[in-house]
């Protein structure tokens, strides 16, 4: 769902990439399930990432059922792979499906389990890392991986602007300095406040956050 008015949604969607037959079939299954993806919008935008860093390698923390990984697929180096990281065996194995009917999985590994323990399998240099998995791993995911993403390689980081987040709180946050919620009572929440204070404050990287989909941290590695 995106954040931005229905006016500008619908302007976006009118002049944006559509589905093919096989992201149709996602975002149904999305649909019917009540299953959170990034939708359209901003899977165009990741489809841009991959093309404008001619992406070889990209590492997914968190990918559910291949929805973002096949949006990254199209735009990435032909020569290119993707690691897709899930908790969900049935999930994964379903986007394992998904981007085998499309031809894209000869591309992809896909890891069962947690990605915080996957990425110690994996080396730098990733061209693109989205972070899309516990809120309050996000900061964690990044600093594990920030050395590892080439200068002029990009982290993606969903779920800024909506989803399980209070974000008049964040709002606060940013424009009042108003406190974070505790960790306890909102881990989601402050998860994704500590993310992108962590990100906005690291002089390697330059950051801004577009209003497409539920929200998109887009992190550029300058040196």
């Amino acid at each position: 769902m995106d954040v931005l008015a229905d006016e500008i949604v619908r302007f976006l969607r009118a002049t944006g990439p559509d589905h093919d037959p096989i992201q149709t079939e996602m975002a149904e299954y999305a649909i019917a399930e009540g299953f959170p993806i990034i939708g359209p919008n901003a899977g165009a935008v990741l489809r841009l990432l991959a093309r404008l860093t001619d992406a070889e390698r990209i590492f997914e923390f968190g990918s559910g059922y291949g929805y973002s990984a096949y949006w990254f697929l199209q735009g990435m180096n032909p020569n290119g792979h993707i690691v897709l990281t899930e908790f969900d065996e049935d999930e994964l194995a379903m986007g394992r499906e998904f981007l085998d009917r499309a031809d894209l999985a000869d591309r992809a590994s896909f890891e069962a389990g947690d990605a915080m323990e996957t990425i110690e399998r994996y080396d730098g240099p990733f061209d693109v890392v989205l972070i899309d998995h516990q809120k309050h791993r996000y900061a964690d995911a990044f600093e594990r991986v920030r050395t590892d993403v080439r200068v002029g390689g990009v982290v993606v980081a969903d779920n800024m602007m909506e989803g399980p987040i209070d974000f008049d709180r964040l709002l606060a946050h940013f424009e009042n300095d108003e406190p974070l919620p505790a960790a306890e009572s909102d881990r989601e929440t402050a998860g994704i406040g500590q993310y992108v204070d962590t990100v906005r404050a690291d002089p390697a990287f330059e950051t801004f956050l577009l209003p497409v989909g539920s929200g998109i941290s887009i992190s550029t590695r300058m040196e």
